[in-house]
C-alpha cells in the first residue's frame, strides 16, 4: 500500500496543500469548519505527518537548501514560511543561500548541485538558463523551482502575464485609459526572464485589447524598493498629463506610489487609482487593491514536491508544473477616474 501524503489529505478534504499544512501547524487563520474537514480526512486516511521523513532512504543530512534573491523581501519571507511548515513536519532543517549579485548567483549555480550540505534544493525566483538547467538535472540532489521556470525542471509558478493583464484590465473596466506601470528593471541581472517583464507583457496585452495606445512616458523602472517607487510615481504625477491609475508590479512598490500621492496631495482613489501585486500582509492593512498570489502555498507546494522527489528520484526528472491561481482583491485604492 502506498504511503499517504499531504496531497492525499488535501484532496480528500477538498482544500489546498497549504491549508492542510496550516491545520497541522495549528495556524490561527484556518476557519473552524475547514479545520474539522481536514482533521476528519487525516483520521480517515490514517495520515502520520512524520512517516515519510522517517522512511526517506536517500536523506543523509536532514537539510534542505533554499537559494533565494534578497530573501528579506516580504514575498520571499512568506514563501519561506510555507517551506518551513513542511520542513518542520518532516523534521528537516533549512540551509539558506542568499543571492544579491549576479556573481553570487552564478557561483551558487555552480556549487549547489553537488548537494554536499543538503538532500534537496529549492530555487526561488531565479529562472535558470538552459545551460544551468542541464547542470541542475545532472546534480546529486533533486531541484524544485518556486516562482521560477524551466521546461525541464519541476516547478511551482504563477502566470505573471495573466496577473499583469488582470491588474490592468481591472483599471480599464473602471474606465481608466491613462494607466501607468512601474516595476523593477525589466532586464533583471538575476533572472533569465523576470516577473516584472512578464507582468509588463500582460499590461501591454490589456491595453492593446482595449484599443488604448501604449504610452512610453507612462512606464518607469528602477531597483526594487519603496523609495525608488516613490520617486517613479513622483515623476509620473508631474507629467503634463499624469496618469489616472498606476499598476505597480509589487505591493512594496505600490506603497511607494501611495506615499508619492500623499506627498503631492493627490487623493487615492478619487484622483489616482493604485493597484499592486502579491497581496503581502500589509496590503490588507493599507486597503490596497492588488493581485493575490498564494505566496505561502507556493512554499508549501514547492517543499512538498521536493520531498516527493527525494523519496522517488525518478519523479525529479518528470518536470512537473504546478500552476497556482491568481485572484483580484478589490479594496479601497481603485475607483473610476474622477470619482
Amino acid at each position: 500500500m502506498s504511503e499517504v501524503t499531504i496531497r492525499d489529505v488535501a484532496k480528500a478534504a477538498g482544500v489546498g496543500v497549504g491549508t492542510v499544512s496550516r491545520v497541522l501547524n495549528n495556524h490561527p487563520s484556518v476557519r473552524e469548519a475547514t479545520r474539522k474537514k481536514v482533521e476528519e480526512a487525516i483520521r480517515a486516511l490514517n495520515y502520520h505527518p512524520h512517516s515519510i521523513a522517517r522512511q526517506l532512504s536517500l536523506g543523509k543530512t536532514s537539510n534542505i537548501g533554499v537559494m533565494a534573491p534578497f530573501f528579506i523581501r516580504p514575498a520571499s519571507v512568506e514563501r519561506l514560511r510555507g517551506v518551513e511548515t513542511i520542513l518542520a513536519e518532516h523534521k528537516y532543517d533549512l540551509v539558506l543561500y542568499n543571492v544579491e549579485t549576479k556573481e553570487r548567483r552564478d557561483q551558487l549555480f555552480d556549487i549547489l548541485p553537488r548537494g554536499d550540505m543538503f538532500d534537496g534544493l529549492l530555487i526561488f525566483t531565479l529562472s535558470p538558463s538552459d545551460r544551468v538547467a542541464e547542470r541542475l538535472l545532472h546534480g546529486r540532489v533533486p531541484v524544485v523551482l518556486v516562482d521560477a521556470s524551466h521546461p525541464r525542471l519541476n516547478r511551482v509558478i504563477i502566470d505573471d502575464v495573466k496577473g499583469g493583464y488582470m491588474a490592468t484590465k481591472h483599471l480599464i473596466d473602471l474606465g481608466h485609459e491613462r494607466i501607468a506601470y512601474i516595476s523593477d528593471i525589466l532586464e533583471s541581472p538575476f533572472e533569465h526572464v523576470g516577473a516584472s517583464s512578464l507582468r509588463y507583457q500582460g499590461y501591454q496585452q490589456a491595453l492593446n485589447e482595449a484599443g488604448i495606445p501604449l504610452r512610453s512616458e507612462y512606464y518607469r523602472q528602477d531597483q526594487h524598493g519603496i523609495p525608488q517607487a516613490r520617486k517613479m510615481a513622483h515623476d509620473l504625477l508631474a507629467l503634463p498629463e499624469p496618469p489616472t491609475a498606476i499598476f505597480a508590479a509589487s505591493d512594496t512598490q505600490a506603497i511607494g506610489v501611495l506615499q508619492a500621492a500623499h506627498d503631492r496631495g493627490v487623493a487615492v482613489p478619487e484622483q489616482l487609482s493604485v493597484i499592486g501585486f502579491d497581496d503581502i500582509e500589509i496590503a490588507e492593512f493599507l486597503k490596497l487593491t492588488t493581485i493575490h498570489q498564494p505566496l505561502f502555498t507556493s512554499g508549501v507546494e514547492g517543499a512538498a514536491l521536493l520531498f516527493q522527489c527525494i523519496e522517488n528520484p525518478e519523479k525529479a526528472r518528470e518536470a512537473q508544473e504546478i500552476l497556482l491561481p491568481l485572484r483580484l482583491i478589490e479594496r479601497a485604492t481603485t475607483a473610476p477616474p474622477g470619482s
